[in-house]
């Protein structure tokens, strides 16, 4: 149980101003000023992928969530006469099994491209994929810590500024805006847009090779982005990657102008590369410049493999854990966090800097299908929540929905986001500054 301990606790250290000489225990050892009484559980034994029971539990107004606790009417924490603080609820248990994704690795179910499916986690079954609840049982943990110690304890900010923002764009397609958008409006009858597309085609000017337009938008909001840059080119089991040469003098060169003004270059891992360490090191090496973080195309994160690939290939950082069914948290957390290498039980070295919203999920026939009038009344509770947690708000917009050809008003839609966290004060941070700004 030292072991899912010392990794929340890990965590815990990295978003709060704590006491040098900070003593918690996980379990009763009458001396430590605060005392976590842990769960009698044998759950991490039985490596089950999901709890049998849920209890319930009141915190400031938002209900929270113990696995591992049986039901009981007991405060959160109380004070003895000795100044200790004894917390009666293994809130540690409950923060590491979202966090560690533990039902992810021991679960086994799998969608067609061997992701963990959003239907089939507790965050679905329980409807708290907008609550970043980790960050909840830390805030019990803070106040906690507040009354054993008899001080304020703040929360670490970003530069001043009450959250953060990675804008991060995942280049997939830049040649094929005239085939996929054009052919359908042939096929409509509409010529002159056809025509349009394929002549900007024919001259090198295809419409989605178009990242000087997401650039404009970057400056637009005094804002450097982080674009992943997808190496593979060809099929894979009859599924798209790229549809261009990352090693062309065309990409190079924009590779190239994006890195010298300041933007961050990353690799996006083609498909199976989530399983192939020597197929990742290999796109590695296509882009020509060093990169420190990963996204998976299509968001194929294995659970049991990618961790071992992504440590092999020496990357810093990934940022593919979001549900690409659902906008939210789905490791219940709103900060960056090192990922939990079950195979050797311990601290991974390698970051997660958490997906919360793709493009894709809020349209896309198999996702969510809003309307453009109904994405910002469903974003803002989440995004409240990250503000309220000074965590990190990390954005993908694919290139070519900064166009008309793709996703219906996505340039309007992007501006709208981003528009708002801007008034809402956020620091606007490449992925590999928000990961490394507080480790």
């Amino acid at each position: 149980m030292n072991i899912l301990f010392d990794y929340v606790l890990f965590h815990f250290r990295q978003v709060y101003h704590l006491p040098a000489d900070l003593e918690i225990s996980y379990g009763l050892n009458g001396q430590s000023r605060l005392q976590i009484i842990p769960t009698t559980s044998s759950f991490f034994e039985r490596q089950q992928a999901q709890p049998v029971q849920v209890f319930w539990k009141e915190w400031q107004g938002t209900n929270m969530p113990l696995f591992f606790n049986e039901a009981t009417y007991q405060p959160w924490f109380t004070q003895n006469a000795q100044g200790q603080v004894i917390v009666p609820y293994d809130i540690i248990a409950s923060a590491f099994y979202l966090l560690s994704g533990w039902q992810e690795y021991y679960g086994k179910d799998r969608d067609q491209f061997g992701r963990f499916p959003f239907k089939a986690s507790y965050q679905a079954r329980h409807r708290f994929i907008t609550k970043p609840l980790v960050n909840y049982y830390f805030d019990i943990l803070r106040e906690a810590v507040e009354v054993a110690y008899g001080q304020k304890i703040e929360a670490k900010l970003w530069a001043g500024k009450p959250f953060a923002t990675c804008l991060t764009y995942d280049v997939d397609y830049c040649q094929t805006a005239w085939k996929v958008a054009g052919k359908p409006a042939l096929q409509k009858g509409n010529i002159k847009l056809f025509l349009q597309l394929y002549l900007k085609h024919l001259k090198g000017q295809d419409a989605w090779f178009n990242l000087p337009q997401v650039e404009q938008e970057l400056q637009a909001l005094n804002a450097k982005g982080t674009f992943f840059f997808l190496p593979e080119k060809a099929l894979y089991q009859g599924h798209p990657n790229a549809d261009y040469d990352v090693a062309s003098p065309k990409i190079q060169a924009e590779i190239k102008r994006l890195k010298s003004a300041g933007h961050e270059i990353a690799l996006h891992g083609g498909h199976g590369s989530g399983n192939k360490a020597r197929q990742l090191r290999q796109e590695q090496e296509k882009i020509g410049q060093p990169v420190q973080g990963n996204r998976f195309h299509y968001l194929r994160f294995d659970p049991v493999k990618s961790l071992e690939v992504l440590e092999e290939a020496g990357l810093q950082y990934d940022s593919s854990l979001g549900f690409p069914e659902r906008f939210g948290f789905r490791n219940s957390y709103c900060h960056p966090f090192r990922l939990f290498d079950f195979k050797n039980r311990r601290l991974s070295s390698v970051w997660e800097l958490p997906l919360n919203l793709m493009d894709i999920t809020l349209n896309h026939p198999n996702y969510l299908q809003l309307k453009p009038e109904e994405v910002m009344p469903a974003l803002t509770p989440m995004l409240q929540e990250i503000e309220k947690f000074h965590g990190v708000f990390t954005l993908l917009w694919h290139n070519e929905n900064f166009t008309p050809y793709a996703l219906p008003q996505g340039l309007e839609l992007f501006r709208e986001i981003t528009q708002y966290v801007q008034k809402r004060g956020t620091h606007f941070l490449k992925a590999q500054e928000a990961v490394q700004f507080h480790s």
